[in-house]
């Protein structure tokens, strides 16, 4: 059995059939964790979730920005945006299979097996990984329950600021999902600053989440995608960007999570 994650789909199916091929991914011996934004932008969405609801039991998405958006037009009875190339997804007589597939998914995974912890954006440095997971479980249980629409109304909110046991039910999903989902930059007071979208050099006045002592002496791999302007490029060891941009022309990545091993989409 193996273990794979690979970086955001984006709707592009064919990259990572290719890479599915280069290992010789065996879905009833695998296993293969997304990490996040499988649909939007791509030019074939429709595809990528037909094949991840086919290989369901093969599968485990840290569900990302772009799907907790599909997640929250369809419950907001809200049309796609036409840049999101989504139209043939919300067409399909499928759709409410693609988005129970999608609800069931977690935010966030922590493999300690391995040694490794998935999700779309990353985790704050002030959180433990047990901490990670408590918040995740929250959110979770929000966007599962019958009263989803509040939080996803709640979701587009501006970003609450304070401490999460401060901030109201609403206002918490809203933090802890702009955190596993929308972050990059950190302020020097450790704030998220979600509009600077560029490489780690080109906001000096702001810290890449990753670039702290926390994580430089932590034995965990931390495993996230949503940050294609990194190229994959961190610098360290343990924290493994794999959005390398595949929607935006670059290639697909794919890492064998037990032997560290990467692959990249021809």
């Amino acid at each position: 059995m193996a273990l794979y994650a690979v970086g955001d789909l984006q709707g592009c199916f064919a990259p990572l059939s290719r890479l599915l091929d280069m290992v010789a991914f065996n879905p009833s011996k695998d296993h293969l964790y997304l990490v996040g934004d499988v649909v939007a932008r791509g030019p074939d969405s429709l595809a990528c979730l037909e094949f991840l609801y086919h290989h369901r039991d093969a599968i485990t998405i840290t569900l990302g920005n772009h799907d907790l958006h599909l997640l929250a037009c369809t419950t907001l009875n809200r049309s796609p945006s036409p840049k999101d190339k989504l139209q043939a997804v919300f067409d399909s007589p499928k759709l409410p299979q693609y988005l129970d597939l999608l609800r069931a998914q977690p935010i966030a995974v922590h493999l300690p097996n391995y040694n490794s912890f998935i999700s779309h954006a990353g985790i704050h440095p002030t959180w433990s990984i047990q901490d990670a997971l408590k918040y995740a479980h929250f959110v979770e249980q929000c966007y599962r329950g019958k009263d989803a629409n509040e939080y996803y109304l709640n979701m587009y909110a501006k970003h609450p600021v304070g401490e999460l046991s401060m901030l109201s039910k609403h206002a918490r999903f809203t933090a802890i999902v702009n955190t596993f989902t929308r972050m990059r930059y950190l302020s020097t007071q450790g704030e998220l600053d979600l509009l600077n979208k560029g490489g780690t050099n080109d906001c000096p006045t702001l810290v890449p989440w990753f670039d702290c002592k926390r994580f430089k002496k932590s034995k965990t791999s931390f495993i996230f995608g949503h940050w294609a302007a990194l190229k994959g490029v961190t610098n360290m060891k343990n924290m493994i960007a794999l959005d390398t941009g595949c929607v935006w022309g670059g290639p697909m990545s794919m890492l064998n999570i037990a032997t560290n091993e990467q692959y990249l989409s021809k």
